[in-house]
């Protein structure tokens, strides 16, 4: 009977415990900061409600989320809820320590913890993940942050994270297993990471990155895909950390298959209108030739814009591959596919908070009831994206319901468009060269661009203000303003032998004529101040008034991974200097530089050729500083000025000339050192013919000064470097062809840099 009676009561404090008790008074306690009624609201909890264990534990774990204690204890005592709390400490401040590799700018965009709000374990551990995710993004895998929490009076803590962030992940090893037709170095060659190695110090790929290992595998399909080899596959990447994480080796493992050739080539053409025999023409591969999916592409661009000449704008071409494993050949047909004529309802532009709509329109080419086109779309956004406006442009075209149209949003993301630069160089002509300067591509928000400039160099200081408006009128017509003062030091430099100070302003107005061709118009006044140390007149003032327009073909196709362009860049320009200023001539030029790539684009044949003519009006005379010169970087071998026209007495005085005709061909090829130093070979060959000065300047003190307008030719190599820091060319001519009083240069180098 005794045991029985045990066992009813534990039974009765078991179910009492389980059930729980009808609260009639919460007791608060340990709280400093927070009053007691918050605390009650943050339990959610009051009096008349039944709590037990498991309802204690639930009002614990929702107060531990609030972030606000670091410690709680939730019970009954009879009907009293007791909840004991230790409030979390206040954070006084949060600092990043031992970065260098990556801004704490960066790092704090990761940060969750922030001043002022409860120290919170989990908050920080989350932050420390993050961080080291941005600088593994950057390759450091090695990276090690350890928060410390600094106790502070008042129950405030300072968090600091300390990051030693050693040196990055560099790969070491990057080794091929599968691979019987191309050897490890081609393979290598075709990827975008490198093997690190100490002269690689410059080198931009040789820390690990597991996207672009990723992108390394597409890069090696593309490449065999080049190649004939259509069932070639990477199996697998495997790569391993060494125990501290700062070296990484990777092998990609690959399935070459079978090399196939171009096989039979059709068209399946829809329109009776469009010559198939004119359609089979424009086709990029032959049969028998070894498959490349590049040339499919081509083939494909060309189709389309071929069809389009008929009119036909809304077609798909589809290639349709036919595998005959027997011969190894791929059969193609590109089906032409006539699709329905889509319009464009609406555009809607979303995310611009600080680019005007108006601006945007601009740069796309399409309008509301224009026929809608994929090709036009992305050819706006890669034009917007061109601005510099936007850290990213969507384009999100959705249909509309039972109809031929569609609407088209606009997601922009905007990024800063100021720019702070600086920069410094070297050349011949104006010696060592620092300048800075403030741009803003975006003017309020309107798409003007203001720059402020400044530079000061051995021979020629300078200040610019300019200011442009590229959509005057709200139309596709661009104008501005320049204000520029200069200062020209050549009394010291080789045969120039003048000074100079130029306050230059002028306007000007710009549009486009077709999709290669523009024209621009300009307005100047030049108030100068000039100084000839060859005669007594000391310091003489000249005022220019000049309106001149030039018209600019632009067709380029380029490489930027090679850095070489094919197509053609040229200039036409006249320009009459008068309007009653203390100089009175026409001056005509032109110029033109023909560019092409040949052997993977590699290499590149580059010529060019630049003529200009000055015509005195009347019996005015030109003054020597607005003549023509040559020698330097536009004839290498010669000295700036180093040719032509001399005083008698001074041989080092160039007279200059009122015509020039001068030009250049020159071979660019690949060195041996690998494409990512972007590190080319050239040679050259000049040639230029510099016009005689006024007749007035075939004497001086009764004596015949040198006179000619011979030609003068040179020969040379070089080497042209794209450094991460900007662009340096070091060059070695030799004059084949001069007069007895030309002054030779054979060493040209020049470079520029911005930071």
């Amino acid at each position: 009977m005794k045991r029985i009676s045990l066992l009813t009561v534990l039974s009765y404090f078991t179910i009492a415990s389980a059930y729980g008790a009808t609260v009639s008074r919460i007791d608060v306690s340990g709280n400093q900061r927070m009053d007691t009624e918050s605390i009650r609201i943050l339990s959610d909890v009051k009096v008349g409600d039944n709590v037990g264990d498991a309802k204690s534990n639930e009002i614990a774990k929702k107060l531990q989320e609030s972030g606000y204690f670091s410690k709680i204890n939730v019970r009954m005592s009879g009907n009293v809820l007791k909840i004991d709390v230790v409030e979390a400490p206040i954070i006084n401040m949060v600092t990043v320590e031992g970065n260098d590799e990556v801004s704490t700018d960066d790092l704090k965009k990761e940060i969750r913890t922030k001043e002022r709000s409860s120290y919170d374990a989990a908050t920080i551990g989350a932050d420390v993940q993050r961080m080291l995710t941005v600088y593994q993004r950057q390759g450091f895998f090695g990276t090690k942050i350890e928060p410390q929490k600094i106790e502070l009076d008042g129950n405030r803590v300072n968090v600091v994270y300390e990051i030693t962030e050693g040196h990055p992940t560099w790969i070491t090893d990057i080794d091929f297993d599968g691979n019987k037709k191309f050897s490890d170095r081609t393979l290598r060659d075709e990827i975008l990471s490198r093997e690190h190695a100490w002269w690689r110090f410059m080198a931009q790929f040789d820390t690990f990155d597991e996207d672009r290992i990723q992108y390394d595998a597409q890069m090696l399909r593309q490449f065999y895909l080049r190649n004939g080899y259509v069932d070639f596959k990477v199996t697998d990447t495997n790569g391993t950390f060494t125990p501290d994480r700062q070296y990484y080796s990777v092998v990609f493992t690959v399935d070459e298959g079978d090399q196939y050739d171009f096989g039979k080539l059709t068209i399946d053409n829809p329109f009776p209108d469009v010559p198939t025999d004119e359609l089979m023409d424009v086709i990029a591969m032959k049969s028998g030739k070894t498959y490349n999916i590049d040339l499919v592409d081509e083939t494909m661009s060309a189709l389309r814009s071929r069809v389009a000449d008929y009119g036909y704008a809304f077609i798909n071409v589809e290639p349709i591959p036919t595998k005959n494993d027997d011969d190894k050949t791929i059969d193609l047909t590109f089906k032409i596919q006539k699709t329905n004529r889509i319009y464009l309802n609406t555009i809607n532009i979303l995310g611009n908070v600080r680019t005007f709509d108006s601006v945007i329109e601009h740069l796309i080419p399409m309008r509301a009831g224009d026929p809608f086109s994929l090709q036009t779309i992305e050819e706006g956004r890669q034009k917007m994206m061109r601005t510099r406006y936007f850290k990213d442009v969507q384009m999100i075209p959705t249909r509309v319901a039972e109809s031929n149209m569609m609407n088209l949003d606009i997601k922009v993301e905007e990024q800063p468009t100021g720019e702070l630069s600086g920069g410094f160089g070297w050349s011949n002509i104006n010696g060592f060269m620092v300048d800075a300067g403030i741009t803003e591509n975006n003017f309020m928000g309107r798409g003007q661009i203001v720059q402020l400039r400044g530079s000061i160099a051995e021979y020629q200081k300078q200040a610019l203000f300019s200011f442009t408006e590229p959509y005057l009128f709200n139309r596709q017509l661009s104008g501005g303003f320049d204000v520029s003062y200069t200062m020209y030091d050549y009394s010291s430099l080789g045969s120039f032998g003048y000074d100079r100070d130029s306050l230059t302003v002028a306007g000007r107005l710009g549009w486009r004529l077709t999709d290669h061709w523009s024209q621009n118009v300009r307005l100047s006044a030049s108030f100068d101040q000039n100084y000839e140390i060859q005669t007594t007149d000391g310091w003489q003032k000249a005022n220019l008034y000049t309106l001149g327009t030039n018209f600019r073909y632009h067709n380029l196709d380029t490489n930027f991974a090679q850095n070489t362009h094919t197509g053609v860049v040229a200039n036409l320009g006249v320009a009459y200097t008068g309007f009653g200023g203390t100089e009175s001539f026409m001056r005509y030029s032109a110029d033109i530089i023909g560019m092409v790539n040949f052997w993977s684009d590699k290499w590149q044949l580059r010529s060019s050729l630049d003529f200009g003519y000055i015509q005195p009006l009347g019996d005015d005379y030109v003054s020597r500083v607005y003549r023509y010169f040559l020698g330097g970087e536009s004839l290498r071998g010669f000295d700036v000025a180093g040719v032509g026209s001399r005083n008698w007495a001074y041989k080092t005085y160039a007279l200059g000339g009122l015509w020039k005709l001068n030009g250049s061909t020159q071979l660019n090829f690949p060195v041996f050192i690998p494409d990512e130093y972007q590190i080319k070979g050239f040679v050259f060959m000049d040639y230029g013919i510099l016009g005689k000065p006024p007749a007035d300047e075939d004497y001086f003190a009764g004596r015949p000064n040198d006179i000619d307008d011979d030609l003068r030719t040179s020969a040379g190599v070089g080497i042209y470097w794209n450094t991460p820091m900007g662009p340096m060319n070091f060059s070695w001519g030799w004059p084949l062809k001069m007069n007895k009083y030309d002054r030779e240069q054979r060493f040209l180098l020049s470079f520029e840099t911005q930071f």
